[in-house]
């Protein structure tokens, strides 16, 4: 009797194995679809392209550009500076935070 529970087990093991095989190529196909599906309908949410107007400059030509020539003519800008006159006055930047408290301040450290 042995040998017919081998065989019985064994078709039980290949029918459970069979069926697991079975599910996961169904699991991948509906995965595959889902994913073709979705990658569709971005495809057709996609926005056009924009176009732009076209514009009376194509009609200009540049400077030509000379090897050892002038500097440009107009200034670089310059670097925002603020005037001496509000650099102390009210409108300088106040602190986040009040000052702490003199009990939270630690005395200072002692060096080695």
């Amino acid at each position: 009797m042995t040998g017919q529970n081998n065989k019985r087990n064994l078709k039980l093991d290949l029918t459970i194995a069979c069926s697991l095989f079975a599910a996961g190529v169904v699991v991948s196909v509906v995965s595959l679809a889902q994913i073709r599906a979705e990658s569709r309908t971005e495809l057709a949410q996609a926005t056009q392209p924009l176009q732009g107007t076209p514009s009376d400059d194509q009609t200009k030509t540049p400077a030509e550009a000379k090897p050892g020539g002038d500097r440009p003519t107009t200034p670089a800008p310059e670097p925002a500076r603020p005037d001496p006159q509000t650099r102390g006055a009210a409108g300088a930047a106040k602190p986040a935070l009040p000052p702490a408290p003199a009990e939270k301040i630690a005395p200072p450290l002692e060096k080695k």
